[in-house]
């Protein structure tokens, strides 16, 4: 089975948020096709944004997407990164994508601040959640009846994770591949990367 990942993308995301997940799927399929050139690959991941126009990520970095929500109709992983959010959180397309994927996704996944994207959109409404340690005051106070942990690297609840800061994305999504497509998979692909993974939240 193939899983078909969406990362959404949008100005002001911070980089590693999004190409981190994006590096950690893309390596496990191309580490499995080693050993496996037959199969199918176990992720197929495409970057999805509002429209076709260029993103300019935190620091500048420009970035086309593969993908925009009018066209991305099949989703089982869903990523929101995270970043300087001011714009996506008021931006009723972006939440109500979000919402309308979150839906019908298998696993549902917040990097950072993505997570007050979450929670704006209506898929994250109470329960266990976690972000980047400088914004946990501000989303327990937006979202007061989350229950918002310090000191983990990520949160499960249910169908949906949410890590902290930036590189602990790598590790969330490490976890997800171990989850989806089996724990030596994703050794062999933190290997691969050169990332010294840290497997336990």
């Amino acid at each position: 089975m193939t899983h078909q990942v969406a990362i959404l993308v949008f100005d002001d995301v911070e980089a590693l948020d999004f190409a981190g997940p994006y590096e950690v799927f893309t390596t496990a399929s191309r580490v499995h096709g080693r050993t496996h050139p037959n199969d199918a690959p176990f992720f197929a991941t495409q970057c999805v944004a509002r429209t076709t126009d260029s993103i300019c990520a935190r620091a500048g970095l420009r970035v086309i997407s593969d993908s925009t929500f009018a066209r991305c109709t099949t989703t089982d992983v869903l990523i929101v990164p995270g970043g300087v959010v001011d714009a996506a959180l008021a931006c009723p397309e972006t939440t109500a994508w979000i919402a309308a994927t979150a839906a019908t996704a298998t696993t549902v996944a917040s990097v950072c601040t993505g997570a007050f994207l979450l929670a704006r959109s209506g898929v994250l409404t109470q329960g266990p959640v976690t972000t980047h340690w400088e914004d946990v005051d501000d989303l327990q106070r937006m979202f007061p009846a989350l229950q918002v942990q310090t000191g983990v690297r990520w949160v499960e609840q249910g169908k949906i994770t949410t890590s902290a800061g930036i590189s602990a994305g790598i590790d969330m999504c490490l976890h997800l591949v171990a989850t989806l497509a089996g724990h030596d998979l994703a050794v062999r692909t933190a290997r691969q990367m050169d990332y010294a993974w840290q497997p336990q939240p």
